[in-house]
Parts: structure tokens; sequence; C-alpha cells
């Protein structure tokens, strides 16, 4: 039976600067974290970096082109905070990059001329060196160089671009960058990590008040987090209740209390006490968080099994999927993530689309009132081009199909679900894991950077054209 969804229901589909864009010596752009963690050996797989991607910064009448054959209706991309303020700091002039303002300047303007609404993320990941050799996000200064930069950019696109992104999966910043190591910045301080948790939710609240006085009146403000759906593995054993309960605190309220609540939930400080006592949490700052936004972006691949471990028997998982590197559930160590059965994606991640339902179904029972977007959804699958040049990736249509029948189940038990973006636009370079693992639905040849549309995107075309699933 074809599943159809509200008119105005926004279509899109979402990329990240550092994974496409490339060309990161010229026009002024300067180091990124990511620029340096790639380029240190060991980092990053087969020592791949993203200096190349997929070209964007040359190919955006391409890019764009293809987009509005898929008939997208918006575009989430991000900007590259050290292609507007190269040094990280600073809003006077000479400190600010006009070329390359220019160039997302450029970008929108494409986008609107083909009816794509633009959708801007200020940070996905790829903070200026210079702000992580003076502390990075461990530093509480850092947050209000965002907000600068927020302000700079904001007063240049902000006529043009309707929905503003604060902060990308700040949970993976600060954990995966601070306490795993396993992105950048690579450092394995528990501590920081926490510190820089609460330094990226200032910079949000800080953000969303810069941006408020200079883009246009309707403009919408949001964050997109990476949400974990956390499930015991036995439900009726009250150990694994508790165990996902604590990382629940650790993995997804440390950001959803205060951008929603302004305010810390009461078992986070309890949970992390062994690292911290959260000295730095200045009177004011958690209610700056919670500046207010009009939506709230969710980005979900997989669903997280839990168990209690006894610190006795051997472990069955190592970190939740999350890279193998040290432990990025900072206050957290009593638990083991236990493999599951199943099709799993070409990053190993168990496929389960009912993981999205209840996350979203959760969201509305917790935070009603919250408008929600599905800001990423998709997977990597082991693509192979045919001998006709065709990428058959029925893989990847199953899973998108799965996933937003789900998203559409939420839908009717009460989920204010507005928008879908799938992730992704195209191949790219995927962090640490480089270009092996293939997430777009247009394949880029990382030879010839040519461009070759898989069947996933003949497909979303489809979806996109009827609203909804035949």
């Amino acid at each position: 039976m074809p599943l159809t969804f509200p008119k105005g229901f926004v279509w899109g589909a979402a990329t990240a600067s550092y994974q496409i864009e490339g060309a990161v010596t010229e026009d002024g752009r300067g180091p990124s974290i990511w620029d340096t963690f790639s380029h240190t050996p060991g980092k990053v797989e087969r020592g791949e970096s993203g200096d190349v991607a997929g070209d964007h910064y040359h190919r955006v009448a391409e890019d764009v082109a293809s987009m509005a054959d898929l008939g997208l209706d918006a575009y989430r991309f991000s900007i590259a905070w050290p292609r507007i303020v190269p040094t990280g700091s600073g809003a006077e002039a000479g400190a600010v990059e006009q070329r390359g303002i220019d160039f997302y300047s450029r970008l929108v303007d494409a986008l609107l001329a083909h009816g794509i609404s633009p959708v801007a993320t200020l940070y996905h990941w790829d903070l200026p060196q210079p702000l992580e050799d003076a502390g990075g996000w461990a530093v509480r200064e850092t947050a209000f160089r965002f907000a600068e930069y927020a302000e700079v950019i904001g007063r240049a696109l902000g006529d043009r671009v309707d929905i503003w992104t604060t902060l990308n999966e700040p949970w993976c910043a600060a954990f995966l960058g601070y306490a795993a190591g396993v992105h950048a910045p690579g450092r394995t301080d528990p501590q920081a990590a926490l510190k820089a948790a609460h330094d990226l939710n200032l910079a949000h609240g800080l953000g969303v008040q810069a941006l408020r006085g200079v883009v246009k009146a309707d403009a919408r403000m949001s964050v997109t987090l990476n949400l974990h759906q956390f499930r015991p593995a036995d439900p009726d054993d009250a150990e694994d209740v508790d165990a996902a309960h604590r990382l629940d605190a650790v993995g997804n309220r440390i950001f959803l209390d205060p951008i929603l609540h302004g305010r810390y939930p009461d078992d986070l400080a309890a949970n992390t006490s062994s690292v911290s006592n959260w000295p730095w949490a200045i009177p004011g700052d958690v209610e700056t968080a919670g500046a207010g936004i009009d939506v709230l972006g969710v980005n979900y691949y997989t669903p997280t099994v839990v168990k209690f471990w006894d610190g006795r028997s051997p472990k069955e998982g190592a970190d939740g999927g999350h890279g193998g590197g040290a432990s990025p559930w900072v206050g957290v160590s009593d638990v083991d993530f236990p493999a599951q059965p199943g099709p799993k994606t070409a990053m190993g991640w168990p496929i389960d689309a009912s993981g999205l339902e209840e996350l979203l179904e959760r969201l509305n029972r917790e935070h009603p009132g919250v408008p929600l977007m599905i800001t990423e959804n998709g997977m990597a699958a082991p693509d192979v081009v045919a001998p006709d040049g065709a990428v058959h990736d029925a893989d990847r249509i199953a899973y998108l199909n799965d996933h937003i029948a789900a998203a559409h189940r939420a839908m009717e038990a009460g989920a204010d679900l507005r928008g879908y973006f799938v992730w992704s636009l195209m191949d790219n370079f995927e962090w640490a894991r480089g270009y092996g693992m293939r997430f777009g639905i247009v394949r880029v040849d990382y030879d010839t950077l040519a461009r070759t549309p898989k069947d996933s995107a003949a497909w979303y075309r489809d979806v996109i054209a009827r609203n909804g699933l035949p």
C-alpha cells in the first residue's frame, strides 16, 4: 500500500564541507583539525585525506544540476569555518576571507535558482587548527569565536538561507574527538571531552543569538544531534536497563536537555563524577545553550544494544561501533555492546529501521512541540560498477525504503516530522575510514571525479516526485 507524506514535507540530501569540497589550500582557506588529523600517519585508513575529496569546490554547478535532476526540495550543506575565518578568530577586516564567503554565496544562489532550499550547517567538525592549538573545544573561548564566525556568515548569507544549523553531531566532536581519539583532533582526555561537550552547547546558544540578530526574520534555527537509540540487551534485566539509562545521559541528554530545556540532566554529574565534577559550568552558560530552536535535526543509522558488564567476563563488543579506540563513553565503563545478528552495512552497523521509529516516538513523547527533521540517514554499501557503467545498489534502496517507512509510522503515532535528508548526496571522504566507505546515491570515481547517479538516485527521485513510497 502506498505511503504518502503530508503536503510540504521536505525531501533533501546532505553533505559536509571537508568530506566533499577538496581545495583545502585554495582562496585563503586555513587548515582545520581534519587536515592535520588526516595527514598524521595511522589516523585515517590507507593514509587518505580530504585534500581533493569530491572536488565539489570546483564542481558546484554540476553538483547543483544533479540535485535539481533529483527534484530535491532542500540541500543540507556545511560551511567550512576555515574558509571564512582562516585563523578561527576575529571578525575585523583582514580576518575574514571574502573568497570563502563568495563560494558559499554562489552555491546558495545556484540552489535558489533551481528552487532548492538552502540548509546551512555552521560546524561539521572542521575546527580551524589555530583554535585547537589554543585548546580547541576544551577551552570556553572557542564558543565565543564560533559566535563571531556565525555572525560573519549570517550577515553574508542571512537574506537567503532558510534553515541555520549551528552544530552537526556535537557528541562525535566531543567524545570521538577528545575521549576516544578516533576523530580529529585525536585526543584521549575524558575530562577534555566533557568540557568540549559543555562548550559546544554554549557555542550553540551563542551562535543562535548571533544569527538571530542578522538573518531574515523567517529563518529557522536548528541543531543536528546523532541521537543514540540505546536498547538494553535484556529489557527485563534491571542492570541492563540501568546501563542503557546511564549511557543515555552522556550520549543523548547531555545535549538534548541543555538545548531544549536550558539544564543538564540530574544524573549526568553523578554518572561522570569519576572523571570530573563539572567545575566549568559558569552560571548562565546552560541557559544560553537553551536559546531556542525551531527544528531539531536527527541523524540516525543504527540502534545500539547495551549490556551491563560485571568487570570479569570477557566483553563481547568494544565501544558500541564508534571506532575501536579509547572509550567515548566517559564515566560509564561497566557496559558491553554485544554483537547483533542480522544484516549490517559496510560500516558493520546493524540494519534495523525500527530504531528510527522508536527514536522519533521517544522525542515526541519526551519533548512535545519540538518539530523534527531527519537530517541524515543512509548506508555505506559495497557498491560495484556493472559492465554497463551503472551501480545497482538494491541494498541501499531497501535500507532507505525501510527507514522512510519507519519515519512514516512514527508520524502516524504523532511525531511532528517535517523532512528527510538522505546521507549522502555523493560518495565522500568518510572521516577515519577514508574513501573505502561509500554512502552516496551518486557515485564519485575518485580517479576521474566523474559523477554517476546510482539506482538509488533514480529511486529517490521517484520518492520525491510522489511524496512518498509506492
